[in-house]
């Protein structure tokens, strides 16, 4: 029987307390002196909250207050627009939740912490995947600590609305509409969708993905012209219409998470989202195969495209820094990584953690994400900024949102407008 969520999460604050010991004596004088870190994120959702809860206990079981800055809005883009406004006046947070490109884009300005006498004494070179590493590091120098990698291309289903549908796990598109088309004849919302553009493109890059692993990194990863005005790219768009047709009237600027909430209520049978999704299966103390089903969005299995979050260090005053480099240090935690990531739904972003206490999910996450590491299937998620910068991931939004919100926009013309945006956004 699943433990109670709040239950559970006490059981991971207490072993929390207990295991950056040694990490906290590391560093034992400078902990007196720390006061607080100032954190800005967008983990706003319940499952998200209750994920962040588990490090500020942490941190806090270690003198260090947590002062929570939180800007609500799945991409961060609100949080993007308030972190510009802080660093111009001067007055930066300890840390900021920031994510590829953006990351890279900050690295750039100057402005952040080098935590390099850190990362030697703990050892990151050795554990966390160097797919993240180019992101971690600017020119050779630590700037951010990741928390974890989320992969995007997800299907979440309710398994008693699957059960009811016939019971068939979808493994290619076909399948997966015929799945859909089983759940509108059972009065349910076939496709619980959230009208927001970066959500859109979530489904988008996983429907590119399905049609080849070679095709996505050309179109998303490379931004190939010949790519993204092809016959594939104009499936693609096909694809992504037949999806629109499967969702409910009111999904226009529909917050991810309440589109979880329907799959989670049996309102809707599935829903396409990255594995933070399935933190909000957890908090409604619901049980991976009973009763919700994780799969690859079919044509996908093998691939995967990942966003991580990470917590870019800022150069804050003397009186700040001990406090940050405790943050930092917490944050990479082998145990902390490990119970912060059951929580959250996203698996560690270092290679040296066991699945042990992960559920079905985290251990099938882990898995495909080390297999389409060796593989050389691993590639960055294009709506979560780990594609490529921020002006060709908002030429993508454009027009993939154009798409899905108009009923006569041919799919051929879409694949025009994207390879002609794309080249505009990188000129």
């Amino acid at each position: 029987m699943k433990a109670p969520f709040k239950f559970k999460t006490r059981m991971l604050t207490t072993v929390l307390s207990s295991a950056l010991v040694s990490s906290a004596l590391l560093l034992a004088p400078a902990a007196k002196a720390a006061e607080s870190v100032e954190v800005l994120h967008w983990w706003t959702s319940g499952g998200e909250g209750a994920a962040l809860g588990v490090l500020k206990k942490d941190l806090e079981a270690k003198g260090v207050t947590w002062k929570d800055m939180p800007v609500a809005g799945g991409a961060g883009d609100a949080a993007m627009t308030v972190l510009r406004g802080r660093v111009t006046a001067g007055n930066p947070p300890t840390s900021a939740q920031l994510l590829g490109f953006d990351l890279r884009d900050w690295q750039k300005q100057g402005v952040l912490a080098n935590l390099n006498d850190i990362a030697a004494k703990e050892g990151w070179d050795k554990v966390i995947p160097k797919a993240l590493q180019e992101f971690s590091k600017y020119e050779g120098n630590w700037t951010a600590v990741p928390v974890n990698v989320h992969t995007t291309n997800w299907v979440w289903i309710n398994k008693a609305a699957l059960d009811k549908a016939g019971g068939k796990v979808p493994t290619d598109w076909n399948g997966f509409v015929a799945m859909l088309e089983a759940f509108k004849k059972n009065g349910i919302t076939p496709f619980a969708q959230g009208g927001q553009n970066w959500q859109e493109a979530t489904v988008f890059e996983a429907i590119v993905l399905s049609l080849g692993t070679d095709f996505y990194k050309s179109a998303m990863i490379d931004q190939d012209p010949k790519a993204l005005n092809s016959a594939k790219m104009v499936t693609a768009f096909d694809r992504l219409r037949v999806l629109r047709g499967y969702t409910d009237a009111n999904f226009s600027n529909r917050d991810w998470n309440l589109a979880t909430a329907m799959v989670i209520k049996g309102e809707a049978g599935a829903q396409m989202m990255g594995d933070w999704a399935k933190g909000e299966f957890l908090r409604a103390n619901m049980v991976p195969g009973k009763d919700f089903v994780c799969i690859r969005f079919p044509g996908t299995q093998g691939a995967v495209t990942f966003n991580a979050d990470q917590f870019a260090m800022f150069k804050v005053g003397d009186s700040m820094r001990n406090a940050q480099n405790l943050m930092a240090i917490a944050v990479e935690d082998p145990k902390f990584q490990s119970a912060f990531n059951v929580v959250k739904g996203s698996v560690p972003a270092r290679t040296d953690v066991s699945d042990k206490d992960f559920d079905d999910c985290g251990k099938k996450g882990m898995k495909d994400l080390a297999e389409a590491s060796k593989k050389g299937k691993m590639f960055g998620s294009m709506a979560h900024g780990y594609a490529a910068p921020a002006a060709v991931k908002g030429a993508v939004f454009d027009v993939v949102d154009r798409f899905f919100n108009s009923k006569d926009m041919k799919s051929s013309d879409a694949a025009a407008e994207l390879a002609k945006a794309v080249a505009a956004a990188k000129s």
